[in-house]
């Protein structure tokens, strides 16, 4: 999904872990021949090269039933990109990190990887599989269209582009194929397919119920498993987002009260938050949009639901939570050229980084049949951010085919797998009681809360620490003895009090 439309933002790839196995090894194997060797020489991967990254990657594809159950007529080919360990005179243990969403594409991890998390593949390779229905697995995504303005102030799904997506994909997929659990038995097959006897998970946002599913399925094939902004399978997105999002807004701006230079801004931005939503809640506000490149003005229209429903995708990334108060104060005196600025993109060329296919196709067959729309109607009252994500993947939901998940599925996984969860305490979608009951179900875990953390950890500072907790974790499988006491040093970025900044 785009960024206004998924489980996470595209910082989701600010953090990532990443486990690489050789077959009837352990920790560690003695003097093993290279990763690369062993991929490439009468192996399933070739030599590859991706746009943007220095160096020789390893690349392939592996071909799947789309129907596994039935494992006959159309295969997808799954997109795999590995990049092998950089020291291979100890080789450990790999990593599969796995993408959020649902719908983002786990190859495009491997910049990270190439430039920022090289420490990752330093005694380990690093496995990218883009899901089914993602990147260049079989993408459930729409034709390239031309947008205006207006079109990143519409509603989340509109009935004649839901039926227009359907109506192509069906061409190409059958859309009850791809949900988590069948992803999961594929990347099962990928793991084989490498000659991986078992395998380290990093997971975030989505990407954490995929990591839930495979420990489940595959336990025997899991080291061990990084969780950070979990989302268990029992959660019935998005049951609880407006309550996360009314949670996360609340301590935003409770942190700009407590900032002296916020404080000294915007001395009344509580008052100023409920006064635009009050206003916009009576009547949709028109303004005129500069377009960056200079051209005609155009007037769009921002009514209340989008205006919220955008503020809470913005609360998913600290750097960008940072700005808000800026914004509500400026929509307050009736400048929404700040809003408009952040949500709509200069380059409206730059296609969504999320499969809206597969975000339905997960979505509609794992969590909105079993919401109860009395219930949500209820607990979403009289919340700043109402029931519009419920409403809006209801009525989606209704008009795509809902794919089957096995008896048990929404049962809470429990496992001994050694397992490290982190939770930002600001997070406006997977808040820290996510971690602590995912985490009571694993008694070899840890969970660790980033007291200024959103959904990921863009615009943090000194996450150099979750780094280094996370490959201490990864080399020695275990989480007990790891000393968090760096994440208190884990700050956000200072509060924007100006169109400057």
């Amino acid at each position: 999904m785009s960024g206004r439309r998924c489980f996470c933002q595209a910082s989701l790839r600010a953090l990532a872990g990443v486990v690489f196995l050789f077959a009837f090894c352990g920790t560690a194997c003695h003097k093993p021949a290279s990763s690369a060797n062993r991929l490439t020489t009468s192996g399933p991967l070739k030599p590859c090269k991706l746009a943007g990254i220095d160096g020789e990657l390893l690349c392939g594809k592996l071909t799947v039933f789309e129907n596994r159950e039935t494992r006959s007529g159309r295969t997808i080919d799954l997109n795999i990109v590995v990049l092998p360990a950089l020291d291979p005179s100890r080789i450990e243990q790999p990593l599969f990190d796995l993408a959020g969403g649902p719908g983002v594409a786990s190859t495009g991890a491997a910049d990270f990887y190439a430039k920022e998390g090289k420490e990752y593949r330093r005694h380990r390779d690093v496995v990218l599989v883009d899901q089914r229905g993602t990147g260049n697995s079989n993408p459930l995504t729409a034709a390239p269209r031309n947008r205006s303005p207006q079109d990143y102030l519409t509603e989340m799904y509109p009935v004649e582009y839901v039926k227009a997506l359907r109506q192509a994909l069906e061409k190409r997929a059958d859309l009850t194929q791809y949900t988590t659990s069948i992803a999961m038995d594929d990347l099962d097959d990928v793991r084989a397919w490498l000659g991986y006897e078992r395998i380290n998970l990093f997971g975030l946002s989505y990407g954490t119920r995929a990591v839930l599913v495979y420990m489940r399925q595959h336990s025997d094939r899991v080291r061990s498993a990084i969780l950070m902004g979990v989302a268990p399978t029992y959660l019935k997105m998005p049951l609880y987002h407006a309550r996360a999002a009314r949670r996360a807004m609340e301590l935003l701006l409770g942190e700009c009260a407590g900032d002296a230079a916020c404080h000294q801004a915007f001395p009344q931005i509580q008052h100023e938050w409920e006064e635009v939503l009050g206003r916009l809640g009576r009547e949709p506000a028109r303004v005129e949009y500069s377009r960056p490149d200079k051209s005609a003005t155009v007037t769009v229209e921002i009514q209340r639901d989008i205006f919220t429903e955008k503020l809470r995708n913005r609360m998913y990334s600290r750097d960008s939570a940072r700005r808000i108060p800026f914004i509500i104060h400026q929509a307050a005196q009736g400048d929404f050229a700040p809003f408009l600025k952040e949500v709509i993109p200069a380059d409206r060329s730059v296609p969504d980084f999320i499969a809206d296919g597969m975000y339905l196709c997960v979505t509609c067959a794992e969590d909105t049949p079993f919401i109860d729309q009395d219930e949500a109607a209820r607990a979403n009252a009289g919340n700043p951010f109402g029931n519009y994500r419920v409403v809006q993947q209801t009525r989606a939901c209704s008009m795509w085919p809902q794919g089957k998940i096995p008896d048990g599925y929404h049962e809470p996984v429990s496992s001994n797998i050694p397992v490290l969860i982190f939770s930002g305490y600001m997070d406006p979608i997977t808040p820290p009681e996510l971690g602590e009951e995912v985490a009571r179900h694993l008694p070899n875990s840890k969970h660790v809360i980033i007291s200024h953390g959103a959904h990921g950890t863009e615009g943090l500072t000194h996450v150099e620490c979750l780094d280094k907790l996370m490959l201490e974790f990864l080399s020695k499988g275990n989480a007990r003895d790891l000393d968090t006491a760096c994440v208190e040093r884990v700050l956000p970025p200072p509060f924007v009090t100006n169109g400057s900044q």
